[in-house]
């Protein structure tokens, strides 16, 4: 039902539309009365009506200043006036004031009902409007948080070079208190298991899963939750471990098992990683989650898995032979990359099976990350590294495991030697995908050569060359066109759509984007909102 107030000083004129129609046949409640406008105002600031039929002559506030003020304060109002023959012109012409509609006294009981069912569907095309709105600002306001939670997978998965660009991507993305470089990380790996093993409840389910994860992250301060796409059903918790939350991990694994059980009925195994030291050993922690995590029992009940004894497992994998391992990948050369993983699987000897899984995931990731730099996922690639996942969860042999990640390697190294022999054409389509993804950090073609060991020079002429136009011109564009996406939501404040898009100062940005497009940010927005008010 839709809620209708009546405004007329004359309380007879008021029973008298009460009678006039069915109201609630048509579809409306006259929820209350006013005998002027003051009074309906009042009553809106107190309720939620959609409708107001007023008279146009009234002591205190007349019709025609009641719909100006509604018009301020309450847009979403349709008014109504009633009018008599000598005010019919005036009335007529108010309606830019506000006024959706006006009827002649006396009201002829039709001419109410047609006047009401137009209105109707101008609320319900309204209602459409900002639903549509509202749900296009909370996407581009949950567009922080995906971003978020893409760039953390994005350092505990990926290859990245500087960490000073790591930090200053942080600091954009409010991700602050994870910068500081005493800080330490400890992760947590949740696998949801349904109870009763009912695959599509838990798929049908795991959108909620997420949220209420996000929801439980926000609880601790310096938490934040990711999602890996590789491993189904599993959600990672990050937070920052220092000596006033050195025992949260425990606190955390509860509370999740505990929601999780209570909201949705779901069982949850939890492998608790251990806790590394700065941003450059959050692969570490995130591979020791996963570990502990491995080492859960089968079945549905919830368990806590409190991390790898790092005593007999060595973490360290050396920055130097990553180096080489990728120097390897990049320059198509198998024997160096056989010879540098030979020398890496050969230091886990004389150490436990957890270190060789520890190494041998490390090796994976590196791989994968190679693989999707160059846009090489194949389903025949997908299936090599399941096969070499699987593998080392079920601590196969040295020699098993070696000679998956060696077909692996080999795999990827001849389709980096197809993108580097192909006229420049396939590297460039693996560069724009990576800048696409990436556009928001700190990007340039220095920071590009080197990623894909090309000459800067050399990669300047073929992206011009297959692009169309010049890198720093194409990275604008894209930014530019990013920036008119996040504009749409006015929570987010000028300087967070410069940040999500890759720029430090909200300054800058605004004059690049007034370049751009002839007008600032600030313009833009605001005649956006014009719009939607003349909707």
């Amino acid at each position: 039902m839709m809620k209708v107030i009546l405004a007329d000083d004359e309380i007879q004129i008021r029973k008298g539309l009460r009678m006039k129609i069915d109201w609630e046949e048509e579809g409306f409640q006259i929820m209350d009365e006013a005998s002027n406008g003051e009074e309906a105002l009042e009553i809106l600031r107190k309720t939620e009506a959609e409708i107001i039929i007023t008279d146009m002559r009234m002591p205190m506030m007349d019709g025609i200043e009641l719909a100006k003020h509604c018009q301020r304060e309450f847009p979403h109002v349709k008014v109504i006036v009633l009018s008599g023959y000598s005010d019919f012109e005036y009335v007529r012409n108010s309606m830019k004031h506000g006024v959706r509609d006006y009827l002649l006294k006396p009201v002829a009981p039709n001419e109410l009902v047609d006047s009401l069912r137009k209105i109707r569907l101008e609320i319900e095309e309204d209602q459409k409007k900002r639903g549509e709105v509202k749900r296009l600002n909370h996407f581009v306001h949950s567009h922080m948080e995906e971003v978020q939670e893409r760039y953390l997978l994005y350092l505990v998965k990926d290859e990245w070079l500087h960490i000073n660009m790591v930090k200053e991507r942080l600091r954009q993305l409010r991700l602050d208190e994870l910068v500081n470089n005493q800080v330490k990380f400890q992760i947590l790996t949740v696998e949801i298991r349904d109870s009763h093993d009912r695959p599509s409840r838990l798929k049908d389910l795991w959108l909620t899963c997420q949220l209420i994860c996000k929801e439980i992250a926000k609880d601790f301060s310096g938490t934040y939750t990711f999602y890996n796409p590789s491993y189904t059903n599993l959600i990672h918790f990050i937070q920052r471990v220092d000596l006033e939350t050195s025992c949260r991990s425990h606190e955390l694994a509860n509370t999740i098992q505990k929601k999780m059980k209570s909201f949705l009925c779901f069982e949850t195994v939890i492998g608790v990683g251990n806790v590394v030291n700065g941003l450059t050993e959050l692969k570490t922690g995130y591979i020791s989650s996963l570990l502990s995590w491995s080492q859960g029992q089968l079945g549905a009940q919830s368990q806590v898995i409190n991390g790898v004894d790092s005593k007999n497992v060595a973490f360290e994998f050396p920055a130097d032979l990553e180096k080489k391992l990728i120097n390897a990948i990049e320059t198509m050369d198998y024997e160096a990359f056989n010879e540098s993983c030979s020398e890496l699987l050969k230091q886990t000897a004389n150490h436990s099976i957890m270190t060789f899984s520890f190494m041998t995931n490390r090796l994976l990731f590196l791989l994968g990350a190679q693989a999707k730099k160059y846009d090489i996922e194949t389903k025949e690639l997908q299936l090599l590294l399941w096969e070499c996942q699987r593998s080392i969860w079920e601590l196969n042999s040295q020699h098993i495991v070696k000679n998956v990640l060696l077909q692996l390697a080999q795999h990827i190294i001849a389709k980096v030697r197809e993108a580097r022999f192909s006229n420049g054409k396939l590297m460039i389509n693996s560069i724009r995908r990576y800048v696409d993804e990436h556009y928001a950090s700190e990007i340039s073609l220095t920071s590009l050569s080197e990623m894909f060991h090309m000459n800067s020079t050399y990669l300047s002429e073929i992206f011009k060359l297959h692009i169309g136009e010049n890198f720093s011109n194409y990275l604008v564009h894209l930014r530019m066109k990013k920036a008119l996406e996040l504009l749409k939501d006015n929570q987010l404040k000028i300087i967070d759509v410069a940040n999500l898009v890759g720029f430090s100062s909200s300054g800058y940005f605004s004059t690049v984007f007034k370049k751009h497009f002839g007008q600032s940010p600030v313009e833009y927005r605001t005649s956006l909102t014009d719009k939607v008010k003349a909707m």
